[in-house]
């Protein structure tokens, strides 16, 4: 159970119960990310134990980052890469949005932005190819997605 009072969720996310400390609280998960909310895992630490701690922590852990080829490590909530979530930061879309709104947005940037519009405006010409490389990502990863059946 969480080590919350008053809660009656099952607690299975570990949180120390202070810096340095091996024992451990166990919340749910809504009370471990309100017990995380504030915490600095190097708190107390000078920059070297800090950095050894950061080294000691990557150590242990290199066996995970393994998995970061299978895209579970990217951004957002994992249904979308990195360069996806760049991608719509550049057409002006919010994470969750779907290829319609992607293809409206698209159009919307590219008629601002495009040459022929801003004729001899850099700037303008810069930010149509960075639209345009943006789409050309959601538009591939959009082709994955529907060529799996997801």
């Amino acid at each position: 159970m969480c080590d919350r009072h008053g809660c009656d969720q099952p607690g299975n996310c570990p949180a120390p119960k202070s810096p340095n400390s091996r024992d451990r609280w166990y919340f749910c998960e809504r009370h471990a990310a309100e017990y995380n909310q504030g915490w600095d895992y190097f708190a107390g630490l000078d920059k070297e134990e800090a950095a050894a701690r950061a080294a000691e922590e990557q150590r242990d852990n290199s066996g995970y980052r393994e998995s970061a080829f299978h895209g579970w490590t990217g951004s957002g909530d994992g249904s979308r890469s990195r360069d996806e979530m760049r991608a719509l930061d550049v057409l002006e879309c919010d994470v969750h949005a779907e290829f319609e709104e992607v293809k409206k947005a698209y159009r919307r940037l590219a008629k601002a932005n495009h040459p022929d519009t801003n004729q001899g405006d850099k700037e303008a010409a810069a930010r149509f190819q960075a639209i345009q490389a943006a789409y050309a990502v959601l538009r591939s990863a959009e082709e994955r997605k529907t060529w799996k059946g997801v």
